[in-house]
């Protein structure tokens, strides 16, 4: 049994207390969700080499995609120091970006990986992963009352990503959009935590076939805090 090293309560406005399956995880600022129980640190959905992926299509975008998202990611795991860490898949944007990582952001991935278990669920875009990249690959990972994937079913006790959820709000004729959680404190859905990464508007079908309709809760990502917002009010 792990020993938790982070409070179970948020300690700021960057976190919010989220309950899945009867476990209580901390959701992020950053869109990583931790579990304090297991000293486990959960993103998903970096795609690492995106604007490489792009650029080799002729279109230009700026070469620090990589970086930026390593960059984030050894902030939140500072911040929680992690036993363990599960990509949700998508982790590189494509079959052949692990090949296209720079030997500095390699260096930069391997000193986040020293000293911690390190699982890289396989998802869409890369669904072969090979096994140089530190850690361990798997379709998926079970604990306790917790299931981690990278595609979301529905089932009780998932938490997928694969649909990047984003949400848009109206407040006194100004309107935000953001990612965000998704979670009826069944399962979850959590948001593209890579630079370039898109979203994908919660009021799309793919979440009525997760979710009952409209009947759960976006937690979008804020400047400075989480906003825990029923799905209902966001257009």
């Amino acid at each position: 049994m792990h020993l938790a090293t982070a409070p179970l309560s948020p300690q700021s406005e960057g976190e919010q207390c989220v309950a899945i399956a009867d476990a209580t995880l901390i959701a992020d600022l950053s869109g990583a969700l931790y579990w304090a129980d297991e000293r486990l640190l959960i993103v998903s959905d970096l795609h690492l080499e995106k604007g490489s992926s792009f650029a080799m299509r002729g279109v230009m975008l700026p070469p620090y995609d990589t970086i930026a998202t390593l960059g984030r990611l050894g902030a939140v795991i500072a911040r929680y120091d992690p036993k363990t860490v599960i990509a949700l898949g998508d982790s590189f944007h494509d079959r052949d970006a692990h090949d296209r990582l720079s030997d500095a952001n390699r260096d930069i991935l391997g000193a986040l990986q020293a000293g911690r278990d390190w699982i890289w669920i396989a998802g869409n875009h890369d669904p072969a992963l090979p096994n140089d990249l530190g850690g361990m690959v798997a379709s998926d990972v079970g604990i306790g009352t917790i299931v981690f994937r990278h595609e979301p079913s529905g089932a009780d006790g998932e938490i997928a990503g694969h649909l990047h959820p984003k949400a848009r709000v109206s407040a006194r004729g100004r309107a935000m959009e953001r990612r965000c959680f998704a979670s009826d404190g069944h399962r979850m859905v959590m948001p593209a935590f890579g630079a370039y990464a898109g979203g994908l508007n919660i009021r799309h079908e793919a979440f009525a076939k997760i979710f009952t309709p409209l009947g759960f809760v976006a937690h979008l990502l804020g400047d400075r805090k989480l906003h825990a917002i029923a799905a209902s009010r966001c257009c």
